[in-house]
């Protein structure tokens, strides 16, 4: 569950989404009520993809992100990574992958050259890493000088009057539907619980900062339960 740490919770991690990988695109699609390919789409769009570029879609899942890239940039090369090998086979059956390349990669220890890629995006990847800073680090290895790194995920909202509502939709109404439609409850509860001990989207920045990043921005959707954050290397 969120609350475990180290290996435990890598393996926890990579055993749900092998669980839910069947109805894992849907679910995005109900939570988010469809918001989610609006998001994708300024991921791609704030990476600043040169022509013929190279991008790396890390925690890649079913490769959301990185066919959105090759939509965007039809002459672009885009790799998707992921070390839940169920998510990406599910990935491999949908339209529009024959040009992208697949890799069973972890995210702390990633098999490829510094300076390769001109932009690292990730959906909903930081908040599950066992070791946040190994994992910026490693994005900021492999990017050229100038390439920039996007990222999408749940953030802790800041509290107002919406929290009673905002809670009741986290708690209530997305393990519900995790149950409905993917049969995993379980799995459906531990993202709230895991978006509520990740880092606001204040520290996540500051944490980029730290690690080398420059030019780091966000921006809150969704409520201020989801952000985009971007960095140049």
């Amino acid at each position: 569950m969120a609350n475990l740490t180290g290996l435990d919770r890598s393996r926890y991690v990579q055993t749900m989404f092998a669980r839910i990988a069947h109805r894992y695109d849907r679910m995005n699609r109900l939570m988010t009520i469809g918001q989610d390919v609006r998001w994708r789409q300024e991921v791609i769009q704030r990476s600043e993809l040169p022509p013929n570029g190279y991008l790396l879609d890390l925690g890649a899942g079913t490769g959301d992100l990185a066919r959105e890239a090759l939509h965007q940039h039809p002459h672009s090369h885009a790799v998707a990574a992921d070390f839940t090998l169920e998510m990406m086979r599910m990935g491999k059956r949908r339209p529009g992958t024959a040009h992208l390349v697949w890799s069973a990669a972890d995210a702390l220890q990633l098999p490829f050259p510094s300076d390769t890629f001109d932009a690292v995006v990730s959906g909903f990847l930081l908040r599950n890493v066992i070791d946040l800073r190994s994992a910026l680090q490693e994005q900021h290895r492999l990017l050229k000088p100038g390439g920039r790194v996007v990222s999408l995920d749940t953030t802790r909202p800041p509290a107002n009057f919406l929290s009673p509502a905002i809670n009741f939709h986290l708690h209530v109404v997305i393990p519900a539907l995790g149950r409905l439609v993917a049969g995993e409850g379980e799995a459906y509860k531990y993202l709230p619980d895991s978006t509520e001990t990740f880092l606001g989207a204040e520290q996540l920045a500051s944490r980029m900062i730290a690690t080398g990043f420059r030019q780091v921005g966000f921006r809150r959707v969704m409520f201020g339960t989801i952000a985009i954050h971007w960095g140049v290397k």
